[in-house]
């Protein structure tokens, strides 16, 4: 089997019951209860304009830089309900998807959402699709046909590891993975932490919130409070 040219067809994927849970939850109260990691680098951004939350596995995909013949294989393998999230190893100079291939995702398997660490393209159409479609940039420059390219591997998208059957969760702060074996354990621990992020905020509307901590904790760090004006 040629290392670099691989299309795996099978994947561990998360139970359907968790993938509907994690639909409700923020992306930024999972990143904290993953000791505020897991999110893509920010160059990551949301394009279109979905109406509800992006979550699902990832189907993976690992093209050579500026080239899509392994995404247009994803094409005819990927599932309703997958997220395809493409490694494009950092090359930020063509765009290796756009309408046409995107509607092929929506439209014929369903998938749930698209996020692509490098440009995309018809940017004008898509912006208003409902799809859920993240992206570093646009560019006109389109891809290469030539390969290789994996599907369904291990690869590096937005700075962080991604599995194929990651917990994929987006919003408009960005995209979060969740690794497939630790969804199931994590979930408990996202909601309790939903339900007192949402009490705190009410008690900051209401006035009856306070940072009492505050003053130790600065106190703690060293810092120097200063009851004058600044003066080089």
């Amino acid at each position: 089997m040629q290392v670099g040219k691989r299309i795996f067809l099978k994947r561990e994927l998360p139970d359907k019951n968790l993938i509907e849970k994690y639909k409700k939850l923020p992306s930024s109260n999972v990143a904290d209860c993953m000791n505020r990691r897991g999110a893509m680098a920010p160059r990551i951004k949301l394009m279109s304009k979905p109406k509800a939350e992006m979550c699902g596995p990832a189907f993976t995909v690992h093209n050579r830089p500026g080239d899509n013949l392994t995404i247009y294989a994803a094409l005819k393998y990927c599932h309703e309900g997958d997220i395809i999230v493409i490694d494009n190893e950092g090359d930020n100079t063509r765009a290796v998807i756009g309408e046409v291939m995107m509607t092929w995702l929506r439209d014929q398997r369903h998938v749930a959402g698209v996020v692509v660490d490098g440009p995309i393209r018809d940017i004008d159409s898509l912006r208003n699709w409902d799809l859920p479609i993240y992206a570093v940039s646009t560019t006109p420059n389109g891809p290469y046909k030539e390969g290789p390219g994996e599907i369904n591997v291990p690869i590096s998208c937005g700075n962080i590891s991604v599995n194929p059957g990651d917990l994929m969760l987006g919003d408009a702060d960005g995209v979060v993975k969740i690794a497939r074996e630790k969804a199931a354990e994590l979930l408990p621990i996202v909601e309790k932490f939903r339900q007192e992020d949402e009490a705190k905020a009410a008690s900051f509307h209401n006035g009856t919130g306070n940072i009492d901590w505050l003053d130790e904790k600065l106190k703690n760090k060293d810092y120097k409070i200063i009851d004058d004006i600044y003066r080089p």
